[in-house]
């Protein structure tokens, strides 16, 4: 299964609290196999009622908890932005949105210049 921008994320989450899946599923009561499928793409759409299971049991930031909540809607979002994104928690929620609508024609996404073009925007 090819990676998905939800499961990447949701595995991130998983491992920054250091939880297993085990012990995941545990903390939410979702089956660990299935948030196995859902971090390896095998399975895409988990319900409200699933996500607020896992995001209770991850506690995560405001930020990152938008952020999985718009990628079970959104799967086609490029694994590099979710990187970007990661690596620098000063970029919002707003300005990951934007950057998930911008269009590269042709070229490599630079991430970087499109936030600093989207903050200037913002002003």
């Amino acid at each position: 299964m090819p990676e998905t921008a939800l499961g990447t994320w949701l595995k991130d989450l998983r491992n920054r609290r250091g939880l297993s899946l085990r012990d995941l599923a545990d903390r939410s009561s979702v089956d660990h196999a299935y948030i196995y499928r859902l971090e390896t793409g095998a399975k895409e759409a988990p319900s409200d009622v699933v996500v607020d299971k896992l995001l209770s049991a991850l506690a995560p930031p405001k930020r990152d908890e938008e952020i999985l909540r718009f990628l079970v809607d959104h799967s086609n979002i490029d694994i590099k932005l979710l990187d970007f994104v990661r690596d620098d928690p000063k970029v919002a929620f707003d300005e990951f949105h934007m950057l998930t609508t911008t269009v590269n024609r042709g070229a490599r996404p630079d991430y970087a210049t499109m936030l600093a073009r989207i903050r200037k925007i913002m002003k």
